[in-house]
């Protein structure tokens, strides 16, 4: 079964791309085109169960502001692009708008990027680098560009692409932390209390951390939670075996299940902490997360920064 990105891609040089140079052949210096956004086929993540709602085929058209393209032209480009053949490889586009708003069909570039970002441009401050969910910026710079005449949306995808490295250093300290609290500490100490719901809370805590950690590590953002495993048995390294982390999320904490829990996240610890001293992130020498927390934390260059409550970025 082809994927949708390539099905996207695929109805774009079919029947798209000729439309756009018979038609708009002025537009095309100034538009991009491509698939990226909300849905599991902009990540490649989809399958036969993608199917049931908002898949279909189709691309986005992304126009500069008004002042470059004016409304009358997106109007004619728009009744272009709905005017396309509704059936190809099997599917066929709807007539309903897709749950959350249109993510097909012509779009202002700007208003896309205000709307993961909060910046038309790219441009974020550290406020808002910090404060944004990470599913967002994801959403912002997955899927495909087909085409970019201009090269501004691919300008504003590379400069949204990853973290600033200070941020990325204060998240990740963040993580450590809890992943330490929770996993290392307090996990048992529940146990020890006679609280299994607490301790099972402390595993979540742990395993949600560990994943964001890893993710991190990769410098990829993690997709949304129901897209996050996925994803993370995609990661080119640390991918902390993400069989082990549904072990801690599934599994009760009685007698042999509480110490095998207790193992494996220590084991992910382990894991954590060498891949943190291969990046040169921490100068700890010991298997504490928190002490590597406060480490990876005392080594960020923006002194506001730095002095910044620990937890502030998760």
């Amino acid at each position: 079964m082809p994927q949708g990105l390539d099905i996207a891609r695929a109805y774009y040089e079919t029947f798209g791309a000729p439309m756009l140079r018979e038609r708009f052949p002025e537009l095309l210096p100034k538009i991009a085109v491509g698939l990226f956004g909300s849905g599991s086929e902009c990540f490649g993540f989809d399958d036969e169960v993608s199917r049931d709602h908002d898949f279909e085929p189709g691309f986005m058209i992304l126009l500069p502001g008004e002042d470059a393209v004016d409304r009358r032209a997106a109007f004619l480009l728009e009744r272009a692009y709905a005017a396309l053949p509704r059936e190809f490889m099997g599917l066929r586009r709807g007539l309903t708008q897709p749950v959350g708003g249109p993510r097909r069909g012509v779009l202002r570039a700007a208003e896309f990027f205000s709307e993961k970002t909060g910046a038309p441009d790219g441009v974020l401050t550290l406020g808002r680098w910090l404060s944004l969910p990470e599913h967002a910026l994801a959403e912002a710079v997955n899927g495909e560009i087909f085409y970019d005449g201009s090269g501004e949306v691919t300008a504003i995808r590379a400069r949204l692409a990853a973290y600033p490295e200070d941020v990325r250093r204060k998240k990740l300290a963040g993580c450590l932390l809890l992943m330490g609290q929770s996993g290392q500490y307090n996990y048992a100490r529940c146990l020890r209390h006679g609280e299994p719901g607490a301790a099972q809370l402390a595993a979540v805590e742990f395993a949600q951390n560990a994943m964001r950690a890893a993710f991190l590590l990769n410098g990829v953002y993690q997709p949304y939670y129901k897209w996050a495993f996925r994803a993370m048995r995609a990661l080119p390294r640390l991918t902390l075996h993400a069989e082990l982390l549904e072990y801690l999320l599934t599994t009760g904490n009685d007698g042999e299940l509480a110490e095998s829990k207790r193992d494996v996240m220590e084991g992910m610890a382990a894991d954590v902490i060498d891949e943190l001293r291969r990046q040169e992130l921490t100068d700890a020498v010991c298997g504490d997360l928190e002490k590597h927390a406060y480490s990876v934390n005392d080594k960020i260059a923006d002194g506001q920064l730095r002095n910044a409550h620990i937890l502030s970025a998760v």
